[in-house]
């Protein structure tokens, strides 16, 4: 049996893989959870997700990602080459090679990291792409064209603009912003406003289901409970979108400011592209109610949410895997 070439989404939220041939066959929570007594890995994915704020003292769940590059290099190795293992992919004889994403401005360091990381996991060739880039292609996007693409990929702990043409980026950045920061921007103003502590899961639940980031967008409420500051009892609570729209407009400025810097580093004729053409929103990001209203008002061009925006980048590595002959031999690391 031969072995299968394999693309990455290694986000700090959810891993995504994408077999070649197959699409996507493995979506799971980056969380890891770990006995602190032995340091054995007790659980991976979504059965160490559900763990998270609910495990005793000797078993913490462990997010291994950060910000879009490895916090925990052990663990997420042992997290990769679980879903690996768990796919089958290797061959007998052979290894898979693996093209795997990652944030724009990470140094050499953190790019040599995610390399060693798939490389200990069981991969033969390791291939290394920006993952806006990546998202663009998975979102049909024709990059390969001389004229603009703009992109604004929202993951779980960073958020990549980039403008591309001729398959390459123009101007991009990329900032520490994000899934991970809406969650804590809610949980602590929860805590502030009404002294009640909640978890990341619940944070995270009202961002899914009331919260907008257009002034007046939506008009919701939800039930929430969670621990008393002052008596330390269990407590319920309703909280409504408009609250959570206050609490989350100074991250989603940052976003804002960003997609407008790299605008006005962009050559005029790619601009002239991006009016026409729009900007497309990849990452679970852009599942954020209002994000798309919000950025079309303030940088005065079309803001479409792409079809599957999670997915993106996975079904981006997909179609370069379907290339991957063609891949610069400058990304292979």
């Amino acid at each position: 049996m031969m072995s299968k070439d394999i693309g990455i989404d290694l986000g700090t939220a959810n891993v995504l893989i994408h077999v070649k041939g197959q699409g996507i066959v493995l979506n799971e929570p980056s969380v890891v959870a770990i006995d602190k007594n032995t340091n054995k890995v007790l659980a991976v994915g979504g059965e160490a997700h559900r763990m998270v704020g609910r495990t005793p003292g000797n078993i913490i769940a462990i997010r291994p990602l950060r910000d879009g590059v490895i916090a925990d290099f052990d663990i997420t190795e042992s997290m990769l080459k679980h879903f690996i293992d768990k796919l089958n992919v290797k061959g007998l004889m052979s290894k898979p090679r693996i093209l795997i994403c990652c944030p724009t401005n990470i140094t050499s360091v953190e790019q040599k990291a995610i390399r060693e990381a798939a490389e200990k996991s069981g991969g033969k060739m390791v291939y290394l792409e920006e993952e806006p880039k990546v998202a663009a292609v998975g979102a049909g996007m024709d990059i390969y064209q001389p004229s603009g693409n703009m992109v604004v990929d929202i993951g779980g702990g960073t958020t990549d603009v980039a403008v591309l043409s001729m398959g390459s980026i123009v101007t991009a950045t990329s900032i520490k912003v994000a899934g991970d920061n809406f969650d804590t921007e809610i949980l602590n103003y929860i805590k502030k406003e009404y002294k009640l502590l909640i978890g990341e899961r619940t944070a995270e639940n009202i961002k899914v289901n009331i919260a907008t980031v257009y002034p007046n967008g939506r008009n919701e409420e939800m039930e929430i409970r969670g621990r008393d500051m002052v008596t330390g009892l269990p407590r319920i609570l309703t909280v409504h979108s408009a609250e959570i729209e206050g609490a989350l407009r100074e991250s989603v400025a940052l976003i804002v400011q960003a997609a407008k810097d790299v605008l006005e580093k962009t050559p005029p004729e790619l601009s002239a592209d991006i009016i026409d053409r729009g900007v497309i929103l990849t990452g679970g990001g852009a599942l954020l109610h209002g994000i798309d209203q919000l950025l079309a008002e303030e940088l005065k061009v079309p803001v479409l949410v792409a079809d599957n925006p999670m997915d993106c980048v996975a079904i981006g590595t997909g179609v370069m895997l379907e290339n991957m002959d063609k891949l610069s031999k400058k990304k292979l690391i």
